[in-house]
Formats: structure tokens, C-alpha cells, sequence
């Protein structure tokens, strides 16, 4: 089963998970079930050989619908049933709440992108001493007893953002940052690499810098607030797929003619960069996050040697990369 809109087709599935398992989580939480195995059905009982895996994201959000259709991809050859859970706005309590639901249900294993990686320590552990194994991807909790990180290095990718920013600059200009929660670790050491990058090669300016803290409307308001404030600035750079999603919306509302550079491929950064609203994407290879997630679930109910770090690496993506559709 292919999921063809995140909300509609959770709320389905979230009605036969109910009728089949006795969970009542609530609103507003989003989880469907998927099996893949052939001629299987959601209530069916299950095999003794099928592994049930537990995806857990941080919100619902197109990029997460293109890394679940990746996860569903990679595991229909095989006995694998997954649980897609997700909060429908970035939410840690529903996020840790899911995450009990899952150890509770012993499922076969889970993979999270956890939104506070010193929160969800004990809870990966508490998974882990209960027989499941628990892998990280996009955000890593190091100091856990997690099997495997899945993602690039931030500090890195942000080095790369101030090389990027620097030659469309030219090494001077002002401009503003804009990310998700300063205590976030990916955020923290992406914007260390970028301002190292600049302050050491160049003579740019950071005008200011804002954090949405997951809050959709706060990001619009941040925005139309900092472009008021700084109307000569020369360049925005937002450090994560919300910031980077609602800046499309300013850019298109506005009309703005000024830099915009981002991270991550999503379906409408790819759309806003044919359409020139954005100029440079960091991507984390994305499209492979589907196979390497399914390889290391796999290779931790089979009891193998963990690989501590799967660096999925990470590119510059330019308008005209998406002809050779890197």
C-alpha cells in the first residue's frame, strides 16, 4: 500500500489499527500500518517470520511521505511489516508517547528521528535492554545504546553551506539564518561549520538568526519579520525543511529576487529550485535513506555487529543538476 495523502490515509489507517490492536492514541497523532509481505492484510495474524519495524518521524511533513514510500520501496520484497508513526506538528511528548506504544508492542525493531536526542537517550535504552533494537536517522543520540546512526555530518554540511554562500556572495554581503530549535544538536553543529566557514574566508555579515521551534506560523512571522527588519539583506539561509518550506511561501508571496539556500531535498524545494525561488540545496542523499534503513533494521533483529555510523554523505544540488537527476 502506497500512502497517497499523509493525513487522510493516516487517519484511515489509524481507524483499522484501532479495530486491530486495541490502541487508542490521540489526536493529533498520525500512524498507518503497511504490510508488505504478498497477500497479506493489516489484521491478519502475524508470521512467526514476519518483523514488524516501527518508523517513527518527528512530524508529518512531505519529506517524511518521500522517505516512507523509499522505506515501504526497500522492504516490499520481503516479510516486513511497518508502523509509520509520526505527531502531526513537531511535538516531543506524542514523539516519546509513540515511542512507548512501539516498546510496548515489542515490535521487531524501530527507527526514529528523534526531535530531542537528551530526551529520547533513556527511552532508546529502555527499547533496547527490552530486545529491540533501535536505529537513528537524520538525528543521532550518540550516548544511547542505539545500533546505528543513519545521516551525514552536520558540522560539515554546514562548512559546505559557508563555501556555497561565499562564492554566490562573493565573499561579502549580510545575511539571516533561520532553524528549528537552538538545542538541536543537527542544527547547533550546522550552524558552527557555517558561521566557522565564513568568520575564517570571508567578510559576510550575519544580520540575525531565529529559531521557529517547530512552529509553522512562528516561521512565516520570523521571516516576514527579519526581511522587514533587514530589507538590504543579501542572502537567507534556512538550516531545516521547515524553515526552508515556509521561506517558498515568503519568497512566492514577496516575490523576492535575493539568495535562498537550504537544506534538504523535499518535493517542493525541488519544485522551488526548478522555479528559481531557490538557488543551492544541500541534500543528504535522501533517496537512499529508504534502503539504509531497512539494511540496518535488518541486520539488527539478525544479531549482527552493528555499524556505528552509516554516513549517507551529502552534495550541493543546483537547478542544473535536476536534469541529470543526480
Amino acid at each position: 500500500m502506497r500512502m497517497i495523502k499523509w493525513v487522510t490515509l493516516g487517519t484511515m489507517m489509524l481507524l483499522v489499527l484501532t479495530g486491530c490492536k486495541g490502541l487508542t492514541p490521540s489526536a493529533p497523532e498520525v500512524s498507518y500500518s503497511t504490510s508488505s509481505s504478498p497477500g497479506s492484510t493489516m489484521c491478519n495474524t502475524r508470521h512467526a517470520d514476519t518483523l514488524t519495524f516501527g518508523i517513527i518521524y518527528p512530524m508529518t511533513h512531505p519529506f517524511y511521505e518521500m522517505i516512507t514510500d523509499s522505506i515501504e520501496k526497500a522492504s516490499k520484497p520481503l516479510p516486513v511489516q511497518l508502523i509509520v508513526k509520526a505527531p502531526d506538528e513537531i511535538n516531543l511528548e506524542q514523539q516519546m508517547r509513540m515511542m512507548e506504544t512501539m516498546i510496548a508492542q515489542t515490535v521487531s525493531g524501530i527507527a526514529i528521528d528523534p526531535i530531542d536526542p537528551v530526551a529520547f537517550e533513556p527511552l532508546i535504552n529502555k527499547a533496547v535492554q527490552a530486545g529491540i533494537p533501535v536505529i537513528c536517522f537524520e538525528s543521532d543520540v550518540p550516548n544511547s545504546k542505539r545500533y546505528s546512526f543513519i545521516g551525514s555530518d552536520p558540522l560539515q554540511e554546514g562548512m559546505l553551506m559557508g563555501q556555497i554562500i561565499d562564492k554566490n556572495l562573493k565573499g561579502r554581503g549580510m545575511i539571516m539564518i533561520e532553524g528549528s530549535f537552538s538545542k538541536s544538536p543537527q542544527i547547533s553543529l550546522r550552524l558552527t561549520g557555517l558561521l566557522q566557514y565564513l568568520k575564517q574566508n570571508t567578510e559576510i555579515q550575519v544580520l540575525e538568526t531565529r529559531y521557529h521551534n517547530g512552529d509553522t506560523e512562528k516561521a512565516i512571522s520570523d521571516l516576514e519579520t527579519m526581511i522587514n527588519d533587514h530589507p538590504h539583506f543579501d542572502a537567507l539561509v534556512p538550516l531545516d525543511i521547515v524553515s526552508s518550506s515556509n521561506a517558498i511561501l515568503v519568497w512566492k508571496s514577496q516575490g523576492l529576487k535575493r539568495y535562498a539556500i537550504t537544506f534538504g531535498m523535499t518535493p517542493e524545494v525541488k519544485e522551488a529550485l526548478l522555479n528559481g525561488q531557490i538557488n543551492t540545496v544541500i541534500s543528504e542523499n535522501e533517496y537512499i535513506w529508504g534502503d539504509k534503513i531497512i539494511e540496518q533494521l535488518l541486520a539488527a533483529s539478525r544479531h549482527a555487529p552493528p555499524t556505528t555510523w552509516v554516513d549517507t554523505g551529502f552534495q550541493e544540488i543546483k537547478q542544473s543538476d535536476l536534469a541529470n537527476e543526480y
